[in-house]
């Protein structure tokens, strides 16, 4: 992986996180926050690196979008939303690249499926747990509705995953001489 394209991955990751704990403060109705339409397609970004450069690369994506999401997240969320984030964040998707990596030789769809939905159970237990129980808030809810369209959205995110396969997500070359080398 370049400097350049660890630098997009992290700009990437770093803006769905951003914007997700903004969204989140704001319900769409007593089952959804919008948060719960922009964070999944944190774990295509995340699919697809682990599937191009490896489960190493993946996770130092995963850690410095962590961090960088988590410092700015301080300042445009409260901090229980902000800490309540980076803990789910983290650990979902260590256990998405985790899961992922297990399965990669598996039907183009398995990896990205179950990755994904192991991503979404965590995140949203341990995200609207610390976030907002004890609040008033109706965090239930809203954790159910946000897990069933994590879980949509991830199923919707296959069509994406495969069509990226074909162009930005398909494993590094292995530093083989060209035809032209081997004459």
């Amino acid at each position: 992986m370049t400097p350049g394209q660890f630098a997009m991955a992290v700009f990437c990751m770093g803006l769905i996180v951003v914007g997700s704990n903004i969204l989140v403060q704001v319900p769409l109705n007593d089952w959804l926050t919008w948060g719960g339409l922009s964070y999944p397609i944190a774990f295509l970004v995340t699919d697809v690196l682990n599937r191009r450069f490896g489960p190493g690369a993946a996770r130092r994506v995963a850690w410095v979008g962590f961090a960088l999401a988590l410092i700015v997240s301080i300042w445009v969320a409260s901090p229980r939303i902000a800490m309540a984030s980076g803990l789910a964040y983290i650990c979902a998707q260590l256990a998405d690249i985790q899961v992922f990596d297990r399965l990669r030789d598996q039907r183009w769809w398995v990896a990205p499926m179950l990755s994904g939905t192991v991503g979404a159970l965590l995140d949203t237990a341990i995200f609207f747990s610390v976030a907002f129980a004890a609040t008033g808030t109706p965090w239930v809810t809203w954790m159910l509705g946000d897990l069933a369209i994590k879980l949509a959205v991830n199923l919707t995110m296959l069509a994406p995953f495969r069509a990226l396969m074909w162009n930005l997500a398909r494993p590094e070359p292995l530093d083989t001489p060209s035809v032209n080398q081997r004459a």
